[in-house]
């Protein structure tokens, strides 16, 4: 193996690759784990509730992009942050959430992986856990070009599976009526269950604030991080919605909603057969998603320390391996308490709250450091809110980005918390 002396990261990444790492940290828990939450939610309006998730993270998405082209480093959202505020307490803070919120996702995904295992045979759920997160650090502390490569063929597979669900499906959707609809909760439009269930389903696109965390890592990362979020990121959204369309036209959303393994129990449903296959990919699935949040977390601790924020021991990167193996240790051993003490659906949730947060502070930073006037030669850039003039018509006013990505975080946050308070 080629061995870095200097002990810092490697370009290695390739378009593609960083594509389906991309893709497979956002397909992850969040169809083969949370579509059975989602429907529970919102019932047969759960498709459009994973349309209503994708269009408040494609907003955040375009900030990232932007950000991940003028800064190409690792430790992201909390890089964004120092750049746009340039306040060291609030970086170290943006980047411990940031670390948090893998911790606590990739701890979501190794208790689905529990779920989906037990439908083989009996387990010991915190056995299954350690040796798990175990498995999975030895693997992000080999090295990133094997760690990507892994996750990328897990990747292909994953979307072998849904193929598969929505294969099975089909012929029972000439027997769906409108008046389904009706069933969900005897409401035909139920707006507060299409956002419930939107909030738990915009769990399912995270995943593009990851990818950024591995841009030092990249080739041509100007060019290839901006386009592999909207690759990423438009994949994931059709996969989604037809996979939900696709499920409540076998399982009703009631039942769905009450399965540890909502994919294996439609394909149960639709075929009569054991769903030992979709119950395999599914273990799949969730162990690429979990891969990558301890990966994307030990690049914010290295970046964090590298600029003097956290210990310098978490900036330490193996010479032989190009990978910052303590960072990596640590995040592993912070999921195995995480996945240990709370429940799947605390931890999606507790996830998605700390992300808008980031996000919110992401997309305020976006806005500084366009109004500062930072220009960056062949960078990816989305427009900046202008007021308009009287003799510049409202429909030619550039798209305000950063500012729509702050508002409708911060939104969706107090709709969150509102909603908390109600129930």
């Amino acid at each position: 193996m080629e061995t870095n002396k200097q002990g810092e990261l490697k370009r290695v990444l390739s378009l593609p690759l960083v594509s389906l790492f991309g893709l497979g940290n956002i397909l992850g828990a969040g169809i083969y784990v949370l579509i059975g939450r989602v429907a529970a939610e919102s019932g047969y309006y759960a498709p459009l509730s994973f349309i209503v998730a994708a269009c408040i993270a494609a907003i955040t998405a375009f900030s990232f992009a932007e950000l991940s082209s003028r800064f190409p480093l690792s430790a992201g959202s909390a890089l964004y942050v120092h750049r746009g505020f340039n306040r060291q307490q609030l970086t170290r803070v943006i980047g411990i959430l940031v670390v948090l919120t893998g911790i606590v996702s990739a701890a979501t995904m190794a208790k689905g992986f529990v779920g989906y295992l037990s439908l083989f045979f009996e387990t010991s759920d915190w056995l299954v856990i350690l040796l798990l997160l175990f498995f999975l650090g030895a693997l992000a502390s080999w090295g990133i070009s094997q760690s990507v490569a892994t996750a990328a063929v897990i990747t292909a597979i994953e979307v072998l599976g849904l193929l598969i669900v929505l294969a099975v499906a089909m012929p029972d959707a000439a027997q769906f009526s409108p008046s389904q609809l009706m069933e969900s909760e005897g409401q035909f439009f139920n707006i507060f269950g299409i956002m419930s269930g939107s909030f738990l389903a915009f769990y399912a696109f995270i995943g593009f604030e990851d990818m950024v965390n591995v841009a030092e890592e990249v080739k041509q990362p100007r060019r290839n991080m901006p386009l592999a979020i909207v690759f990423s990121l438009v994949g994931a959204t059709v996969l989604y919605v037809l996979v939900a369309v696709a499920a409540l036209l076998v399982v009703p959303p009631q039942v769905l909603g009450q399965s540890d393994a909502p994919l294996a129990l439609v394909y149960e449903t639709a075929t009569g057969n054991n769903a030992w296959l979709i119950s395999l990919i599914s273990l799949f699935a969730v162990i690429n998603g979990a891969l990558i949040q301890i990966i994307m977390g030990s690049r914010v601790l290295y970046g964090l320390a590298r600029e003097d924020l956290l210990p310098k021991l978490f900036a330490l990167v193996n010479p032989m391996t190009s990978t910052p193996i303590f960072a990596t240790w640590v995040v592993s051993g912070l999921v195995v308490i995480a996945a240990w003490w709370f429940p799947i659906e605390v931890l999606a949730r507790t996830t998605t709250t700390l992300l808008l947060v980031v996000f919110c502070c992401v997309n305020i930073s976006l806005i500084k450091i366009k109004q500062r006037g930072e220009q960056e030669e062949g960078i990816f850039e989305v427009p900046i809110f202008e007021v308009p003039i009287f003799e510049v018509p409202i429909f030619e006013v550039p798209m305000a980005v950063p500012i729509a990505g702050a508002l409708v975080c911060g939104l969706f946050l107090i709709g969150e918390g509102l909603s908390f308070l109600t129930t």
